[in-house]
């Protein structure tokens, strides 16, 4: 019983880890390295992170800087960046590659804000199908002699561990969309 509830928590715990990453490459108005995390350049016929193609930096709250360690890089960067979709446009002066962030719009501030929300929703489906998966497990081992009690007393448990999982992917969500709109 106790290690379906340490497995549970375990994996719980990188549900919520996976959204707070996942939380943070939604903008919120200023320029972070997250933003451009998860783009994957073509470097020599190989999908490579962006951030081992080139040195991003942030010199201010709105730009986003590249510089590739390579002068043929800034091409294929470029490339990658507009196929990523995040909304931004690079431009580049031959040896660097800056990322303007514009403000944001309301109207772009509730769609980042939609987007979270989704993020929340998706870890929380994550969570109860954790929940389910270690109460199936629960049943199998009443099947097998546990007694009823000790069953039911495991269920409560895996129900309290799930609780304050979602409670705190509430939180997270309601942190991020005050984040987002701040102006």
């Amino acid at each position: 019983m106790e290690n379906i509830i340490s497995e549970l928590s375990a994996q719980m715990k990188k549900a919520i880890a996976h959204l707070e990453s996942e939380l943070s490459k939604i903008r919120a108005g200023k320029a972070t390295v997250q933003i451009v995390d998860g783009i994957f350049v073509d470097y020599y016929g190989n999908p490579t992170p962006i951030n081992q193609v080139a040195n991003i930096t942030i010199p201010d709250a709105r730009t986003i800087s590249l510089q590739p360690w390579e002068r043929n890089m800034i091409a294929p960067i470029e490339r990658a960046i507009i196929a990523s979709n995040i909304g931004l446009n690079p431009q580049n002066d031959g040896n660097y590659i800056r990322l303007f962030l514009p403000p944001l719009t309301e109207e772009r501030r509730k769609e980042f804000v939609k987007r979270a929300n989704g993020e929340g929703e998706q870890a929380k489906i994550a969570l109860r199908n954790l929940r389910r998966d270690a109460i199936e497990q629960v049943k199998k081992l009443q099947k097998d002699g546990l007694s009823e009690d000790i069953a039911k007393e495991g269920e409560n448990r895996i129900q309290g561990i799930t609780d304050k999982h979602i409670t705190l992917v509430d939180q997270l969500c309601k942190d991020k969309e005050k984040d987002i709109m701040t102006v």
